[in-house]
C-alpha cells in the first residue's frame, strides 16, 4: 500500500489541485508548470494525485510499462503475455543528471562485440504512461530540456550511438516546480506545458492550523489518516473516470472557438497553442462539472491556467501576466 498524503486532504491550493485533475481528465492539455514558495505542497499533490488514480495494466516485466503485447518494444523479450496491475507511475528527474540516465543507455561494446544491442532503459521509460516530476525545472541544464522537448512533443525515446538506434514509446504527463526567484524557465520548455499555476503559503491563520493538523495527523499514522480520507479520494476519482467517459461528446459552440480566439488575440498570444490549450482545458472542466457544453464560466476559469505563462513580459506592466489575463478577459467578455 502506497503512503502517498491524500489528494484530498491538502488544504487550498485549489488551483494547483484543478490544474492536476484536468490534465489527469485529458492528458492532452500538456502537463502542469507550479511556481511558487517552498513547502507549498506541489510534490505532495503530485503524488497524492497518481495514487488515487486507478492502477495501469502492463506487460509483465516490461520497462516501459507496455499495455499490450503488440505496444512492448523490439529490444524487449516479453517472457509471457500476462497483464498485471501496476501503480500510476511517477517518475522524479533529479537536478545534474545525466542523459544516459533520462534517455536510457546503450552497451555500444557488447553490440560491436556480439552484435546484441543491449539497451538499460533510462527514467523517460519508467515515466510512460504516467507522470515525471521536475523539481526546480527552472534550473535544469540545457542539455535536459533539449531532450525533454524532443521526447514531449513526439512521444518517443529515440537513441542512437555509432549507427545503433534504439526506440521506445514516453508519453508522459510532465510536472514542473520550482521559485522563479531562482532562474528563469527557457521559453521553448515553458511553452510545452499545458497549464501554470502559482501557490503561496496560506496566509490564514486557520488554513495553517488546518495544514499543521492534516500533517501531523499523517505523520502519525498514515494508514488511518489515508483511512479516513479514502471515500474523499474515491470520490474526486470516480469525478475522473466520469469525466474521460464523456469528454469526447462535451458540446463546442461555435462562440465559445471566437472567444478563445478574441482573448488571445487581446493578449497578443503567440501562435496558437494557447487557444488550443484554452479550449482542452475548459473542455475537461465541463466534462469534470458533469456540463453537456463549454460554457463562458469554463473559460474563465482556465484562462489564466493556459495562458499566464504564454505572454511576453511587459517592463512597464508590473501587475503580472495573472492580472492582464484577468484584464483581457474583461475586456472580451464584459
Amino acid at each position: 500500500m502506497s503512503n502517498a498524503f491524500p489528494f484530498a486532504a491538502i488544504v487550498g491550493q485549489e488551483d494547483m489541485k484543478l490544474a492536476m485533475i484536468m490534465t489527469a481528465i485529458d492528458p492532452k492539455i500538456g502537463g502542469v508548470l507550479v511556481f511558487g514558495d517552498r513547502g507549498t505542497g506541489k510534490s505532495t499533490a503530485v503524488r497524492g494525485l497518481a495514487d488515487l488514480l486507478p492502477p495501469i495494466k502492463s506487460v509483465e516485466g516490461c520497462p516501459v510499462n507496455s499495455g499490450s503485447l503488440d505496444e512492448t518494444p523490439s529490444w524487449f523479450k516479453a517472457s509471457s503475455e500476462k497483464l498485471i496491475e501496476i501503480p500510476m507511475p511517477v517518475v522524479d528527474l533529479p537536478l545534474g543528471i545525466g542523459s544516459d540516465r533520462v534517455t536510457g543507455a546503450l552497451d555500444i561494446e557488447k553490440a560491436l562485440v556480439e552484435g546484441i544491442k543491449s539497451f538499460q532503459p533510462g527514467l523517460l521509460a519508467k515515466a510512460n504512461r504516467g507522470y515525471l516530476y521536475i523539481d526546480e525545472v527552472n534550473l535544469l541544464e540545457d542539455h535536459i530540456v533539449d531532450l525533454l522537448l524532443d521526447v514531449s512533443q513526439s512521444g518517443e525515446n529515440v537513441i542512437e550511438r555509432e549507427g545503433l538506434s534504439i526506440r521506445h514509446a514516453s508519453d508522459f504527463i510532465l510536472i514542473g516546480s520550482g521559485n522563479p526567484e531562482e532562474g528563469e524557465l527557457r521559453p521553448q520548455l515553458l511553452d510545452r506545458f499545458g497549464l501554470s499555476v502559482e501557490v503561496v503559503t496560506p496566509n490564514s491563520i486557520q488554513e495553517r492550523i488546518e495544514v499543521i493538523k492534516r500533517r501531523d495527523l499523517y505523520d502519525q499514522d498514515p494508514q488511518s489518516f489515508q483511512q479516513n480520507w479514502k471515500k474523499e479520494n474515491q470520490k474526486i476519482c470516480k469525478k475522473i473516470l466520469d469525466a474521460r467517459k464523456i469528454i469526447d461528446k462535451i458540446e463546442t459552440p461555435e462562440s465559445i472557438l471566437e472567444l478563445c480566439a478574441e482573448i488571445c488575440i487581446e493578449l497578443g498570444s503567440d501562435g496558437l497553442r494557447g487557444e488550443l490549450t484554452l479550449l482542452r482545458a475548459a473542455r475537461a472542466l465541463a466534462a469534470y462539472r458533469n456540463s453537456k457544453k463549454i460554457l463562458k464560466t469554463h473559460i474563465k476559469n482556465v484562462a489564466s491556467m493556459c495562458l499566464s505563462h504564454r505572454l511576453r513580459r511587459d517592463p512597464l506592466d508590473e501587475t503580472g501576466t495573472s492580472s492582464r489575463v484577468e484584464r483581457a478577459l474583461n475586456t472580451v467578455c464584459g
